[in-house]
């Protein structure tokens, strides 16, 4: 049973219990087409190195978005973003949320990496799969609660997405405090502490779009990205 959201100034924050594995997504983010014999036990000794180690949280607010020519207004941040206009169109607001799974993976990680380069390459993996299926269930959380009110939800979209700047992280960080709420921080090079962690926008509409199911990798330039479709 999920825990309570509780409001902290301008935002909310929510604790969510472990989602479902899904060993597919694992392997695909280890780069295995297919699961062997060794590669099984591998992923099976990680997996219960992480069982009951992560902590899935979320810290999320929603604020109006205005446009004004190419400027996207979000209260707490500004962009001239086309790529993240073009996800937002007939939007009136958004949810901004960032959600983490703990620093508990990038330990396993680090002691891995002297250990067994192989198992610390399965604990990358889980670690995205994680972060993945955290925000897989907020947004759908979402999505579902919007229903309700006959409203629609966008695919979530992350700074350093196509032409969204990628040091639009730090608007993010202020607003929700994610170092105060959730244990976030954003260091120089932002990168984010613990690095299994997230930041996103979810659109909100009150028309259907015919490509709502569409996924932002479709249209993002990076196609290096280890968490791309």
């Amino acid at each position: 049973m999920e825990k309570e959201c509780f409001k902290v100034v301008s935002s909310y924050v929510k604790f969510y219990p472990e989602p479902p594995i899904n060993r597919k997504e694992i392997l695909r983010y280890a780069g295995a087409k297919e699961e062997t014999k060794e590669l099984k036990s591998i992923l099976e000794d990680c997996l219960s190195k992480v069982c009951g180690k992560l902590s899935y949280r979320v810290c999320f607010s929603e604020v109006p978005v205005k446009k004004s020519g190419e400027m996207l207004d979000l209260t707490f941040l500004k962009t001239e973003s086309k790529d993240l206009g073009k996800n937002l169109i007939r939007c009136q607001s958004v949810v901004v949320f960032a959600a983490t799974v703990g620093v508990e993976i990038d330990r396993l990680i680090e002691r891995y990496k002297r250990l067994s380069p192989a198992k610390a390459l399965i604990f990358q993996a889980i670690g995205a799969e994680r972060i993945e299926s955290l925000c897989d269930v907020f947004s759908e959380e979402i999505k579902a609660r919007l229903k309700e009110e006959e409203k629609y939800t966008r695919p979530r979209f992350s700074p350093g997405y196509g032409d969204f700047p990628l040091e639009k992280q730090k608007d993010i960080f202020a607003y929700l405090e994610c170092a105060k709420k959730i244990g976030v921080s954003l260091n120089s090079s932002l990168l984010m502490s613990p690095s299994k962690s997230v930041t996103a926008i979810i659109g909100i509409s009150d028309c259907k779009m015919e490509n709502e199911n569409s996924e932002p990798c479709k249209t993002c330039k990076k196609v290096d990205c280890t968490f791309r479709r």
